[in-house]
């Protein structure tokens, strides 16, 4: 009982260290209204003309046949719900090759609990919103979801975020090794974006493979387009099963790089 209960304690300081968070982001973007909503709205615009030219090529050449527009509105709806979910609650992840690069962890440490707690909460990117409404109400008006496809949708949503979030966690770890990863972090990180947005079955061979390792997109292209379309369980869970190994790597390949962490002696501490 007594193992339960501190298992619930951290649960909820953590669920209330993240509320804390977005209020603190949210109230940093709102005092610049004009910036945020011109970001948001950009993203929601520029959305829109990728998914309407998608859906359009791929009315014009049936190139998937097994595909219908119904699926790629979905998968469009997923890969950009859950890229905006991870990024307006995590947005400082993918800032983390840079700040190892530069020795500008010493702020962050200074903080109690984890470190990478409050360093991947640490920025909203404004942009996210965008993409996060966009998927939201992209399924809803397009889709026309009943109850059920609706819930299991905000599931595979947040195992998408998860997956975001841990892949760029990875991809800015690599500073921790190789110096300097920025280029290498935002190349890799468009490589997911790029492939996360195709249909998965338009990929064969090596391609295909790479997909289900290095860059991990067959959990937002296919398990759970599958999961929707068949109302399967089974591939519900092998999408949060992805999202949630991918997540405890990058945990154990941040923790593991911060040992080789180099200080750059600042001792400023974030207000």
């Amino acid at each position: 009982m007594k193992y339960r209960n501190n298992i619930l304690d951290k649960t909820m300081n953590h669920i209330e260290l993240i509320a804390a968070y977005i209020r603190l982001n949210w109230l940093s973007h709102t005092e610049y209204r004009g910036a945020f909503y011109i970001e948001s709205v950009g993203m929601f615009v520029n959305n829109i003309i990728w998914l309407a030219f998608w859906s359009y090529f791929f009315k014009s050449f049936p190139t998937v046949p097994s595909w219908q527009p119904k699926d790629l509105i979905t998968l469009w709806a997923l890969s950009t719900g859950g890229f905006g979910l991870a990024f307006v609650l995590f947005g400082n992840s993918r800032s983390i090759a840079s700040l190892v690069a530069k020795g500008e962890l010493d702020a962050w440490m200074l903080y109690p609990r984890h470190l990478l707690s409050h360093l991947i909460l640490g920025k909203m990117k404004a942009s996210a919103f965008g993409d996060l409404l966009f998927g939201i109400l992209t399924y809803l008006l397009c889709v026309r979801p009943d109850l059920l496809h609706l819930g299991l949708f905000i599931i595979l949503m947040i195992a998408v975020a998860i997956l975001f979030t841990a892949f760029t966690i990875i991809l800015g770890s690599l500073s921790f090794f190789l110096g300097n990863a920025e280029e290498l972090a935002r190349n890799w990180e468009i490589a997911m974006i790029c492939f996360s947005t195709y249909p998965s079955p338009i990929f064969e061979g090596k391609v295909r493979l790479l997909l289900y390792t290095l860059i991990p997109a067959i959990f937002v292209s296919y398990y759970p387009i599958e999961a929707l379309r068949n109302l399967s369980l089974v591939d519900a869970a092998y999408t949060m099963a992805g999202s949630l190994a991918l997540l405890l790597l990058a945990f154990t390949v941040f923790y593991w790089g911060l040992k080789r962490y180099e200080s750059g002696n600042l001792t400023t501490m974030r207000g």
